[in-house]
């Protein structure tokens, strides 16, 4: 975080499109490995695997330590700002103000990612002031891509971003959204 960008706010909820998007708490380590220990979360996103309490504190803990360092937002999707369904993610990045999320398997087919990035996008540039924020995807995440497309994000002509992640090797498209 350069020293002109500003800090997020400590505490964040984004209400509308029938969520809640709140700040995790320890009342949620409970409920995180049952929406991230699934083999689709360990092939398509960072999370550890397995997911198990271990990962979850880790996981928190990296939560607010990122906003602490203004890098990224983590917040829990849920209907009523109770029980976690997933998470979405805003980061601040070199390449730009990226989104990405994870849903829980049992709360899959309701728009809650659709939903959940239209909210963030409009968070980030109504509150952050961001020109665009962008999708890393995989092309083959056939999910991913139809979120993308259903949010209105378009492909962008930008090279490829090549990598490894727990020995599986990846090839991201970026995916752009402009300010309205």
């Amino acid at each position: 975080m350069s020293s002109t960008t500003p800090p997020f706010p400590a505490r964040i909820e984004l209400t509308g499109e029938g969520l809640v998007l709140r700040d995790w708490t320890e009342s949620d380590l409970a409920a995180m490995p049952d929406l991230f220990d699934h083999p689709d979360v360990a092939h398509w996103t960072p999370f550890a695997s397995p997911f198990d309490e271990e990962a979850a504190r880790s996981c928190l803990d990296r939560a607010r330590s990122q906003r602490a360092a203004g890098v990224t937002i983590r917040l829990a999707i849920t209907v009523d700002g109770g029980a976690p369904l997933g998470e979405v993610m805003l980061r601040r990045a070199p390449e730009g103000t990226e989104i990405g999320y994870a849903v829980g398997p049992a709360h899959r087919g309701q728009g809650l990612a659709a939903r959940a990035v239209r909210m963030m996008a409009a968070y980030a540039f109504e509150e952050l002031g961001a020109e665009q924020v962008i999708l890393e995807l995989e092309a083959e995440n056939a999910a991913s891509v139809g979120v993308a497309t259903r949010t209105g994000f378009s492909l962008l002509d930008v090279p490829l971003i090549e990598g490894e992640e727990k020995g599986r090797p990846y090839v991201l498209q970026t995916w752009g959204l402009n300010r309205p």
